[in-house]
């Protein structure tokens, strides 16, 4: 799919146990490490274990504060960019009025395919049809707003027109690439895997080293080390998450042209 992120082939509830089965896992390897090492003459001081366990979980929150506000900030854009293009469109829809009475149904007719296609971009899972058919509508309205032009080319009406229908068409490329483009790096989520898997083997090693298990404690950090990691990929999964934005303005807007 040409705007899956690094992820998306992944279900998110398949996510979440690969997560906490990889946490567990590599505190297990830690652990038993430390135990065969401790069975030996050649080994580290619990203490100076402890204090790089300690240095590579705070590197990890670290990480996971960073992925996280990034994604949480994504969500913001793509809301903030939603309501931008309801203005546009909106302001567009207003400005037909002004129009020509015999020029005014084509236009009218045209936005609200519009607005119905953004509405199921935003739903659909075969977002990449929706995209196509708003460029095709962006196309028949700027032809139909030119050939306007061209018959009148002295007219202020038609240049405030078409001033706010190219605001629309660029809201519409700038909402795309933030909300399909803009994810969490898959180098990004490479590097949180990989700190994750050595951060949580240092700290089955410093376990092991002290010889001891702690069986409640372990599967509670693996499950919420999970969630968090869960969470991030739902903000980062804006066609497919749990997590959607509300598209009411847009209905409001879709709405109020059949008003």
């Amino acid at each position: 799919m040409r705007y899956a992120g690094s992820l998306d082939f992944l279900p998110l509830w398949v996510l979440f146990l690969l997560t906490v089965a990889g946490v567990l896992l590599c505190i297990e390897a830690g652990y038993r490490l430390a135990r065969h090492r401790a069975a030996s003459d050649d080994h580290e001081k619990e203490s100076s274990a402890g204090a790089m366990a300690n240095a590579s979980l705070g590197l990890l929150a670290f990480l996971l504060a960073f992925t996280f506000g990034f994604a949480a900030n994504r969500v913001e854009a793509r809301r903030n960019l939603m309501l931008d293009e309801v203005n546009a469109i909106g302001t567009t829809w207003l400005r037909t009025a002004t129009l020509p009475e015999a020029e005014r149904a084509q236009p009218r007719a045209l936005l609200r395919e519009y607005v119905d296609t953004r509405l199921a971009a935003a739903r659909s899972p075969d977002v990449e049809v929706e995209i196509r058919r708003s460029v095709e509508l962006q196309t028949r309205l700027w032809e139909h707003a030119a050939a306007l032009a061209v018959r009148q080319p002295t007219s202020i009406v038609v240049g405030l027109y078409l001033q706010t229908l190219n605001e629309t068409i660029d809201l519409h490329t700038k909402r795309v690439t933030e909300t399909l483009r803009l994810r969490v790096p898959g180098v990004v989520w490479t590097v949180l895997y990989l700190v994750t898997a050595l951060s949580m083997a240092e700290m089955g090693y410093h376990m092991g080293l002290g010889g001891i298990r702690r069986p409640l404690s372990t599967p509670a950090l693996a499950i919420t080390f999970a969630s968090v990691v869960l969470l991030i990929a739902d903000l980062d999964r804006p066609q497919s998450g749990w997590i959607r934005g509300s598209q009411e303005p847009m209905l409001e807007l879709r709405q109020s042209m059949e008003e």
